[in-house]
This record gives C-alpha cells, sequence and structure tokens, in this order.
C-alpha cells in the first residue's frame, strides 16, 4: 500500500484512528515523476506538499549569474516543496527537481487545510515538522558560517550518510557552498589522514 508509508512515518508523531486514516488518505494523491523533471519552479506557486515514498529531489535556486544554489535534498520518508511558497500560495524562491525517478505523496493546500479541521491533531503534526524544518534550516546557516569547509563536508557525510552515493560530487560541493574541485581537494586531504 503506497499509503503506508506516510501512515507509519505520521504514526510516529501523532496516533491516528483507523478513520483518521482512512480521511488521511482520501485526501491524497499519488504521482510519479521521472527524473529531471520539476515539482514546481522559481516563480511559479508551489501547489503541493510531497511527501518522498522513494526517489531523491534537490531544492535549489539560481541566482541572477545563473548559479545554481543548493539549500536541500529530499530522499525516501522526507518533504520536498517550496514551503514559503506552498503556505503564501506565492511564486516559489526555489525549484525542486527529481534527481531520480521518484514517487510522491501530494497535499494540495486545499485538502490540507481540510484535514486541519477534520483532524486537528494533523496541524499539530505538521507543526511538529515545520519546527524541525526550521530548527535544522537555522543550524544549517550557523554551521555554513562557523564550519570550515573540510568539517562541513564531514558534518554532511555522518549525518546523511545515504545521500552521498545517490547525488553527483558537484551537487554535494553547491549544498556546501564550495566547488567540485575544492571539494576534490577536501575528500583527497581525508584519505590521506
Amino acid at each position: 500500500m503506497k499509503n503506508q508509508a506516510l501512515l507509519d512515518y505520521i504514526n510516529k508523531h501523532v496516533n491516528l484512528t483507523v478513520e483518521e486514516e482512512a480521511l488521511l488518505t482520501s485526501k491524497v494523491s499519488y504521482r510519479k515523476y521521472l527524473k529531471g523533471q520539476y515539482i514546481v519552479q522559481q516563480g511559479d506557486v508551489c501547489k503541493y506538499e510531497c511527501f518522498v515514498i522513494s526517489g531523491c529531489t534537490k531544492t535549489f535556486f539560481v541566482d541572477e549569474e545563473g548559479q545554481e544554489h543548493i539549500v536541500m535534498f529530499a530522499i525516501e520518508d522526507w518533504w520536498a516543496s517550496d514551503l514559503g511558497s506552498f503556505i503564501t500560495q506565492t511564486p516559489a524562491d526555489f525549484n525542486v527537481q527529481c534527481l531520480e525517478n521518484t514517487e510522491f505523496i501530494m497535499f494540495s493546500k486545499d485538502d490540507i487545510e481540510d484535514l486541519y479541521r477534520e483532524i486537528p491533531k494533523l496541524e499539530r503534526f505538521f507543526r511538529l515538522i515545520i519546527e524541525r524544518a526550521f530548527v535544522a534550516s537555522q543550524k544549517r546557516v550557523i554551521r555554513n558560517f562557523s564550519l570550515s569547509a573540510k568539517e562541513r563536508y564531514l558534518y554532511f557525510k555522518n549525518q546523511y550518510p545515504k545521500l552521498e552515493q545517490r547525488i553527483p560530487q558537484y551537487m554535494i560541493a553547491s549544498y556546501l557552498g564550495v566547488t567540485k574541485e575544492f571539494l576534490s581537494k577536501i575528500k583527497g586531504q581525508l584519505l590521506l589522514e
């Protein structure tokens, strides 16, 4: 059952009854995207909050010089969207693109609002998820300012061991805020240690 991964994830945080689970699953949609497809692009309004069943995405923005800046990756049991655009229904600051063929369970803004009214504990669940995302974002900003590139890479490698094998090195470099050449140099130094 495609919805089971989502239900298992939610039930780690709040306990849903069988009836609430049925209502929840009646309000979501399921979709597969191919590698390279976008869930949302900068300037478009983000229509869905997406739970990753399988696959991998990157969230990034492109600056005025055309340089790509990756701010997040998402794999199984993670969420992918431009949350600011989704919540405010205003143009997205970020692109979300599939790095692999990816399957999602998707919530529209209207359906999520209906679920908040009909199952109040889901509002608590999403608040907890958004709080965690906010804290993680703040900690990442602090790491970017206070840690060396080598320390940021080691943190990434230790914190997200499943990601490094699935993501091209130049994307990890972008996420870390270094060039791919500098990342190669860091990795070479670590091999010698």
